[in-house]
């Protein structure tokens, strides 16, 4: 984990099979009693599909450690893991994610199954080590393809290529109104708009290409919400929304980080921004390493530099505050004192990346592997980052630097 403070002064590293922290001082565990000292907490959860269990483990670690979220903000599946947060009381919000992630996966083609298969075809094929889990990831990743998902979307049949010209289901490979009664059973959506928890989810209007966030604030959330924020073309459908129709957030953004850091009033912050894809990575060896890196770098949103921008704006608005408060009386009152006085504050932020690094067995597959040992292993990964997060003794304290925002990353090899 590198914990970037006042110039980058601090560093650590952690990796993820570590069994101590290579520090002098932390924190024997990561359970807390007392909140945080911030105004807001918020959780930021990127799109990535079946990588969102990972998100999940993150936000077993958060509960234990008594972190309970004011605002939950989602892109994609990363919307759907919000809705099940908000939409629950904090002592039932890990055993429906747990229950949403186990109705999602399988063990049909996953686990011991096809570690069976690819033994019987080993002498055949030559595999072993990650080059087996590999093949058990794409075999996994395959199924889902051919057979959907229960309680989440099921191939189109007949083919979309056969239906007429301006029919919804022309327009997807898969149909997902299962989800609609996966959201209801799973989150409550009175709870959701009683606004307990500020609640965000972004997608796209198709129409005119803009970006919308649908929040708690603005409106009234139902699953059609949640479901359009979801909507990757062409696999699946556009949403309809009062006469509009929406696609997945990820095609502008995947992530909700400048939705929240932007919003007004601006608040004392603890941001703990949970990526699924990586913006750094290795130069690609063949096209299926090619394939990844692609959707590592598209979907990653880069995250880091939204943030440097953040810190940068930020800092401008410290040292305009610190400005106007130089100023003699007699100027306090002038029309340009008043323009900055808009922008002026000394709010603190601090703000955690949480990114899943994925193992070297994992291909471009990875977002749709959905067999039940890839999610526990994405599950346990989000948990023990978190974990090893907690400890640093100042993750959980107000920044006390000029700009007024510290992040924090986990640093990992990757290695499993």
């Amino acid at each position: 984990m590198r914990a970037q403070a006042d110039g980058c002064l601090s560093q650590f590293a952690l990796r993820r099979n570590a069994s101590i922290m290579p520090m002098a001082v932390h924190r024997k565990t990561h359970h807390r009693q007392q909140r945080p000292q911030f105004e807001c907490i918020a959780l930021l959860l990127q799109g990535g599909g079946a990588l969102g269990a990972y998100q999940a483990g993150v936000y077993e670690a958060l509960a234990e450690a008594g972190i309970h979220p004011d605002w939950v903000a989602g892109i994609s599946i990363g919307a759907i893991n919000s809705a099940i947060i908000a939409g629950n009381a904090p002592d039932k919000r890990v055993e429906k994610l747990r229950q949403f992630w186990e109705s999602v996966t399988v063990d049909i083609t996953g686990g011991a199954e096809v570690q069976g298969m690819v033994q019987r075809f080993q002498p055949f094929i030559a595999v072993e080590g990650d080059a087996a889990r590999s093949l058990a990831s794409r075999v996994n990743a395959g199924w889902t393809a051919f057979r959907g998902v229960a309680g989440f979307f099921v191939p189109r049949f007949p083919s979309p290529l056969l239906y007429p010209h301006g029919a919804a289901e022309a327009t997807s490979f898969y149909d997902t109104s299962s989800l609609r009664r996966t959201l209801e059973s799973l989150a409550d959506f009175d709870r959701i708009n009683s606004e307990a928890v500020r609640f965000s989810v972004g997608a796209v209007n198709v129409r005119t290409g803009n970006f919308v966030y649908f929040d708690t604030t603005t409106h009234t959330i139902r699953p059609e919400h949640v479901m359009a924020s979801g909507a990757l073309p062409p696999g699946f459908g556009a949403v309809e929304i009062e006469g509009e129709y929406y696609w997945d957030g990820g095609l502008v953004s995947n992530t909700p980080l400048q939705w929240v850091m932007d919003s007004r009033p601006r608040l004392n912050t603890l941001a703990f921004q949970v990526d699924l894809w990586s913006a750094r990575g290795n130069i690609p060896g063949n096209l299926s390493q090619v394939e990844t890196r692609r959707k590592d770098i598209v979907y990653s949103s880069r995250t880091r530099a939204g943030t440097d921008s953040f810190k940068y704006a930020q800092r401008l608005r410290n040292t305009v505050a610190d400005l106007l408060d130089k100023l003699p009386e007699n100027l306090k009152d002038c029309p340009e004192a008043k323009v900055l006085s808009t922008v002026a504050d000394r709010k603190g932020y601090n703000i955690v990346h949480l990114i899943y690094r994925a193992r070297k067995h994992e291909s471009h597959s990875k977002d749709y592997d959905f067999s039940r040992s890839s999610m526990e292993a994405h599950w346990r990964a989000g948990y023990n980052d978190t974990v090893r997060t907690l400890r640093h003794p100042n993750v959980l304290e107000p920044p006390s630097n000029n700009e007024g925002v510290v992040t924090f990353d986990l640093e990992s090899d990757g290695q499993e």
